[in-house]
């Protein structure tokens, strides 16, 4: 991974992923007690930052690969974001999700155009495992959600825009707190902002229980989470860090968050009520660090993603529900 793969990707991504805006809200920023800045991969193509990674690996294939079809397998986001960049590709694709990913995803998924598989990974299907079995028996390509050099060098054009927008609040130094699976959005960001902007710093947030990456990063060595499944947040909830994303987080990234699930749904109300955008659960933790969890950041700013804005109907009627009031945790200024 390099530099000269994402500004690769950046000019294969040049319109046809959307640039987002980066957002703020003086509300936001009295309750964090900083300026708070929002890079909105909600409003990206698919509602995630996922479509960029999706392009860019869909793009770089041979025609022949493209031919044969392409397989993922995802809770949601990245399905979409190969569902869509395939079918723009004239590419037929095959999306493993879990049963108990949210509907609307396996919904809008099917509605792509792709062929979706659902396994049962609470009961320990092996998503690997039936993906292989599908790439010998049909020639397919796989496009892994986060551990693909292709795929980390789309989500990395996130960060040169984020180096860009920052640059021009007059931002440059802050930490960039990225929602984080497996690692290929914050790791792709890091790198990006290594090469363009030195003085802004990418730091992991993740839902608790599932905070692998976080905990790899303090002891140095890969860390496994206990149980695959449970959250609200299934968005970023991996086994592990990746083999190509945890060597690049470990050299550039600083200490991770992990946000209960509360703070991480009422990120997602804050966002509709004071950026009037729509964050779903995962999308929301970096958001839910940077309001909740101020005592561990230190700096006038701070630059948060929502990494994705797609959240089932009744879960987001609940999130609307919640008080007003938010939880006082971590040395926030709220």
């Amino acid at each position: 991974m390099n530099i000269e793969m994402i500004r690769a990707a950046a000019a294969r991504l040049d319109g046809h992923a959307r640039r987002t805006p980066l957002l703020s809200s003086p509300f936001l920023d009295e309750i964090a007690g900083r300026r708070v800045w929002v890079k909105a991969e909600c409003l990206q193509h698919t509602g995630s930052f996922k479509f960029r990674g999706a392009w860019s690996a869909v793009s770089a294939l041979s025609e022949a690969e493209r031919g044969r079809g392409v397989i993922a397998f995802s809770s949601g986001n990245h399905a979409q974001g190969v569902a869509l960049a395939a079918r723009a590709h004239g590419a037929a694709a095959v999306i493993i999700m879990p049963r108990d990913a949210p509907a609307v995803k396996i919904d809008n998924t099917r509605a792509l155009g792709a062929e979706v598989v659902l396994y049962d990974r609470a009961a320990g299907e092996d998503r690997d495992a039936i993906g292989a079995e599908m790439v010998a028996a049909r020639g397919l390509t796989l496009i892994k959600p986060y551990d693909e050099p292709q795929v980390i060098a789309g989500q990395g054009t996130t960060g040169l825009e984020i180096a860009a927008q920052a640059a021009a609040v007059g931002v440059t130094q802050a930490d960039v707190i990225v929602c984080c699976g497996g690692g290929g959005f914050s790791s792709g960001i890091a790198l990006a902002l290594e090469a363009e902007a030195p003085g802004l710093r990418v730091r992991t947030a993740e839902p608790e229980d599932f905070d692998d990456v976080a905990r790899s990063l303090q002891a140095g060595t890969v860390q496994r989470n206990a149980r695959l499944s449970g959250s609200l947040c299934d968005a970023i909830v991996t086994p592990e860090p990746g083999v190509l994303t945890f060597p690049i987080l470990k050299r550039l990234a600083g200490p991770g968050f992990a946000v209960s699930e509360e703070e991480a749904l009422r990120a997602v109300a804050l966002a509709f009520n004071r950026l009037k955008v729509v964050a779903e659960p995962g999308g929301a933790v970096a958001l839910a660090a940077a309001i909740f969890h101020g005592a561990q950041i230190e700096g006038d700013d701070v630059i948060v993603t929502i990494s994705g804005g797609n959240i089932d109907a009744d879960v987001f009627a609940k999130v609307l529900a919640l008080p007003a009031t938010a939880p006082r945790t971590q040395g926030n200024a709220a």
